[in-house]
């Protein structure tokens, strides 16, 4: 038994009987529960109203394909937020408003993105809502500290809150627009946004200050988890953009819930190292439509994303996913490896994180094969 907390400690597990451990286990089931186990429901009645993507040259599905999974998403992470507060493993009072806050903007950019995915909106008017929700977090004390990052020279007080300010509206802008246009091909964004909040989750809980953070972290990371059995290839639904900027979003905000900096500056040199895939596909891509003549960079899609290129070469959209897994489960190895997490706990993390992400593509394939089977068969064959 002292081996096993032994382990557990590397981990960030203080005590394995304790009602803080448990209620992280509480929250990432019920959110992977919840949304496993909504999504079918969801996806026969977004069918019914016509909530769904229409094939077109850039995208895979060859019939509509349900857009409507970001709110099963969104559901699934809210309702085990709210079970964890009912557990009450920490004492919440004190960045209560700052996780209400992260929880608002979130459901803003959830709204929006599904009124985007139905109807359509503007970039400008998306990107409107972003920068709202980003002042959201900063009116609640969310953001980055400029005097605080390594490496830069410290300016006077004033200087440094105006700059720390455009740091932050840029950095939440950017990984939710980043985690955004990742989504492309199925499988992708459900992957890497739950690898990205497994890690950051492990490495927030090395820090006893974090357990908000940890809380926030589990119930996303359960809630991809849960949505990606029904979006590995062949998908049954898609986030749309409802889900693929909670995703980002959310996991920019935690990152300045004053739980992922170290501990002797607020620096977000983890989590831009563990959310490095998309933010640097979208960087290569704004780069390339810039120098092609395209003013407006984000209202033009296009087909050179990463997970296009890697689709092209691979010509297949299971195993163009479970190669970008691996780079995010790379990137969050290395992220882990900076912030001093010990190596256990990396090899840990990252073998579970893997274990979890085989098991539901393992279940995925083998519900595919059964609905195939099942569309093969005669009436004869399935009413002997």
């Amino acid at each position: 038994m002292d081996s096993l907390q032994a382990l557990a400690a590397q981990l960030g597990i203080s005590d394995l009987t304790g009602r803080g451990f448990l209620s992280v286990l509480v929250t990432f089931f019920t959110a992977w529960l919840f949304t496993w186990v909504f999504i079918p429901r969801l996806r026969e009645f977004a069918i019914r109203v016509g909530w769904a993507d229409q094939p077109n040259e850039r995208r895979l599905n060859k019939e509509p394909l349900p857009n409507a999974g970001g709110l099963a998403i969104y559901g699934g992470f809210l309702v085990s937020i709210i079970v964890a507060w009912a557990l009450r493993p920490i004492a919440v009072d004190i960045v209560n408003i700052q996780v209400l806050a992260i929880l608002l903007g979130a459901s803003m950019l959830v709204l929006v993105g599904f009124i985007d995915d139905q109807y359509g909106l503007t970039p400008l008017s998306r990107l409107l809502v972003q920068t709202l929700a980003a002042t959201l977090l900063l009116v609640n004390d969310l953001r980055i500290d400029f005097n605080a990052i390594p490496f830069l020279p410290v300016v006077p007080e004033p200087i440094s809150t105006v700059l720390g300010t455009v740091m932050t509206v840029v950095w939440v802008l950017a990984l939710t627009n980043a985690v955004n246009l990742l989504d492309g091909v199925d499988g992708v964004v459900g992957g890497v946004a739950f690898v990205a909040s497994f890690v950051l989750l492990v490495t927030a809980a090395q820090f006893p200050d974090r357990a908000a953070a940890v809380v926030l972290l589990a119930g996303l990371s359960g809630a991809a988890l849960g949505y990606l059995r029904h979006n590995f290839n062949p998908s049954r639904i898609i986030m749309g953009d409802a889900g693929s900027t909670l995703f980002g979003y959310t996991l920019a905000a935690v990152s300045l819930l004053g739980t992922l900096k170290f501990s002797a500056g607020a620096s977000l040199l983890v989590p831009l190292i563990v959310l490095a895939l998309p933010l640097l596909d979208t960087t290569q891509v704004v780069i390339g439509r810039l120098a092609r003549g395209i003013r407006n960079p984000l209202g033009h899609p296009d087909k050179t994303h990463i997970h296009h290129r890697v689709l092209a070469r691979t010509e297949s959209a299971r195993r163009t996913a479970v190669i970008l897994w691996l780079v995010a489960l790379a990137c969050g190895a290395f992220g882990m490896s900076l912030q001093g997490v010990p190596p256990l706990a990396i090899l840990g993390t990252i073998l579970s994180a893997a274990a979890c992400l085989l098991f539901v593509a393992y279940r995925r394939i083998r519900a595919g094969h059964l609905e195939q089977a099942g569309r093969d068969s005669t009436p004869e064959e399935l009413n002997p």
